[in-house]
């Protein structure tokens, strides 16, 4: 699939039907995530896949917004393995943990997996309630799964303002 056509087209999906992505999906999915850049290619990264009952009962517990999904990737960082940036004010943990993150949705798109991007539950309880090590900060949750029929972007989706808005050239 054209790259264009997946940042274009990909969006955030709110209701899933009970299909489950195939074990190659997921690992295709996964795979992208592992190639996704981090600094000094520390890959602090770690990725929990929640696909059983028990671990989605506990996402549910976290958020609202699992919409059904059948899988839920859980993107956490090592906070002990993570670059710190000169002056000291800033790491890479949240910003690589991003970048695998963003990988890992739009490689959703690209194997026909719909996703959904999540950050409205608490981080400390997610790593709590999914038994992550100390060292370890979930940065966010990625729904994975198939939409339920008559189920597509929010209407506000292709709205986006214009470049002269976002970019300033130097």
């Amino acid at each position: 699939m054209d790259f264009t056509e997946v940042v274009k087209n990909r969006y955030s999906c709110k209701k899933y039907s009970d299909r489950v992505p195939s074990k190659e999906q997921i690992e295709s999915i996964l795979e992208a995530g592992r190639l996704a850049p981090t600094a000094k290619n520390l890959q602090e990264q770690h990725v929990y896949v929640v696909q059983s009952k028990e671990g989605l009962e506990k996402i549910d517990s976290l958020t609202p917004c699992r919409y059904n999904a059948p899988v839920v990737l859980a993107v956490a960082f090592n906070k002990n393995e993570v670059y710190t940036y000169p002056g000291e004010k800033r790491d890479s943990g949240i910003e690589d943990a991003t970048i695998v993150a963003t990988h890992m949705m739009l490689a959703a798109y690209n194997a026909g997996v719909d996703s959904c991007w999540l950050n409205r539950f608490d981080p400390d309880q997610a790593a709590e309630l999914l038994g992550l090590p100390e060292n370890e900060s979930v940065l966010m949750l990625l729904d994975l799964g198939f939409a339920s029929e008559g189920t597509g972007p929010l209407p506000n989706h292709n709205s986006r303002k214009p470049l002269s808005q976002t970019v300033s050239y130097l």
